[in-house]
Formats: C-alpha cells, structure tokens, sequence
C-alpha cells in the first residue's frame, strides 16, 4: 500500500517537474523545487508559463491531496524525483544521504538523547532536507524545531517545499554554513560532511581548525561550526569520510576534540555501500562538554554489517543498547 502512495506521489512530482523544466527552460531539479513549491501553495500564479502548460498544472494539482498523505510517504516521494534529478545532471556537490544510514542515524539520535521531546536538530548542509527530513519524521512527536543550513539555492527550495509539505516547523537558510550563523543552540546536529578544502581562507581564519597554511579542510571546519552551535551536553551525528583521522591536518582536529567534546561511538560503514575505499564512511557521534555530559569508559567502535542483514543488524542494536545502558 505505501508504494502505490509513494508511486502516486512520486508521479504528480514528476510530471509537473517535467513540465515546468520543458516550459521555463530550466532543468528537471529546478523544475522539481518549483513544482514542489506550487504543490504547498496551490497555484500556479507564480510560474510564468504558456496557457497549455498551466492547464496541464492545474490539473496536476486537483489530483493532489498532500493533507491525507503519510509524511514519509512524501518524503520518499520526493527522494525518488530527486534521485531522477542528479542521475539526468550529476553534481558533486548535490549528492543525498542513502535512505538506510539517514534511518539508522535518526535511530541513533533517539537512543543517544533518551528519546527526549521537543528535541532540536540542525543540519548545516542539508541540501534538500533529505536526511533532517527523517530524522523529524521518526522522531515523530519527539522532534521540535529544526535548522537547515545550505548554499545551493535550488537544493534549500526543495527542502522549503518538502517541509512545508510534511508539515515540518523547520527555519531554513541559504547561506555559507561556514561564515557566522544566526541561529539558537541544537540539542543535536545530524549532518553528512560535506568532504574538500575550503576556497574562502579568509573565512577560515575564523576557526580553530584552519589550516596553517594552504586552503583548510571543508568538513574540519563543519565540525567546529557544529559544535559552536550545539547546546552543552548535546550530541553530533556526524557520517564522516574514513581518512579524517589520518590527513596533515588530524593532529590540530584530535586537540580540538580532547578540549571540546567527548567521542561516543564510531561505527564503520560497510564497505560495499561505496564505489571504492577511498569514499568509504563511518558514523561519529560526539557529545559537547557540559556540567552533564560526562565521557564513555570506553567508546563504541564497530563495524556495522549490511543494513539487509536483519539478523546482523539486530544483534548490533543489542550491542549498541548494552552500550548506552552501561555508559548512558
């Protein structure tokens, strides 16, 4: 039943997309975030197009009923349009978090702050809101006001849309992440680090972890905004490339995290999820110093196994639910 809904959805999606691409000139991703953004405002005032198209829209839209439809059924929704977007025009910097890690990463949020309600979440690269968009809709009730934070206009429109859609208190942001954020302290940061250096070394000479000479790391630097902007006490899900630990600039990052945080857990992604070992990932989880927060005995390290490995993958939440007993 949830396919026919997704499918559904996935097709009003896609045919209005289509359509306004074919109408504005403009690609299939931006055509999605327009098409998105006319789905929430129920209209097509807004889109400067030819009388045949229009009524192609309007029909689109008397089919259309976001209000009776599942969140997450939305969400995949527009995960399946969005996937069909960068597969047409790929960008290496318009890639969306993996359905099963952006899943297991709000599981692990709930576990790690005890299921508290009202929680707050800040993802500094959202892009189209994707992986905060899980997160809030399995924390369901529990979740409270989410941050966005991205550069790319056209991904922020896309998440503008799907928040509004899924019924989501959520302030977004198009800016650099990186240069001074006017937002309220997380409980909890979920991100999927953006990986390279950072151009702007004027802006870098901002943070602790630049790099003392030549362009400072992207992802260091995300991980000292991060931490700027979570409430003592609070905790970072970061999915984290492999080699952070073993560049030129590691030492300077392992300084940082011995004065600033306590390391959690570190669990290896499988490798078979990734094309080659150089862009294997893992899942770090920090939490910030606090008069609460207090540092594991012994941090969680493991490998995950295949996340359709159900047998597996129970046995790992057994262990990881020890762990949080004993350490939590």
């Amino acid at each position: 039943m949830q396919h026919d809904h997704v499918g559904q959805i996935y097709e009003l999606l896609d045919e209005a997309a289509q359509v306004i691409a074919e109408g504005l000139e403009i690609s299939y991703i931006e055509g999605l975030a327009e098409a998105g953004e006319m789905y929430f405002l129920e209209t097509t005032d807004q889109l400067p197009l030819q009388e045949k198209q229009t009524g192609e829209l309007k029909s689109l839209l008397a089919k259309a009923d976001f209000r009776k439809w599942e969140h997450e059924w939305i969400r995949k929704a527009f995960q399946l349009a969005i996937l069909k977007g960068l597969k047409d025009k790929s960008h290496p910097n318009r890639q969306m978090t993996p359905d099963t890690i952006g899943l297991f990463i709000s599981y692990l949020v709930n576990k790690f702050t005890g299921g508290r309600k009202g929680l707050t979440l800040l993802d500094p690269a959202c892009g189209t809101g994707n992986l905060l968009l899980t997160a809030a809709n399995q924390l369901s009730d529990k979740a409270g006001k989410s941050f966005g934070i991205e550069i790319d206009d056209v991904l922020l429109k896309i998440a503008y849309a799907q928040a509004n859609l899924q019924e989501k208190e959520m302030e977004l942001f198009c800016q650099d992440s990186l240069q001074p954020l006017f937002i309220e302290p997380a409980d909890a940061v979920i991100c999927d680090l953006p990986v390279g250096y950072y151009p702007n070394d004027e802006g870098a000479e901002a943070f602790e972890l630049k790099a003392d000479e030549g362009h400072s790391f992207a992802h260091h630097l995300f991980i000292e905004q991060s931490v700027k902007h979570t409430k003592p006490g609070g905790y970072l899900f970061f999915m984290i490339p492999n080699h952070l630990f073993d560049s030129a600039q590691s030492d300077k990052l392992k300084r940082f995290f011995a004065e600033k945080v306590y390391i959690n857990a570190l669990l290896q992604l499988p490798a078979t999820m990734f094309k080659d070992e150089a862009q294997a990932k893992s899942i770090l989880i920090l939490q910030k110093k606090g008069e609460d927060a207090k540092p594991p005995k012994q941090a969680l390290l493991a490998n995950l196994p295949s996340f359709a490995n159900q047998q597996a993958m129970r046995e790992m939440m057994a262990k990881l639910d020890q762990w949080i007993q004993k350490e939590k």
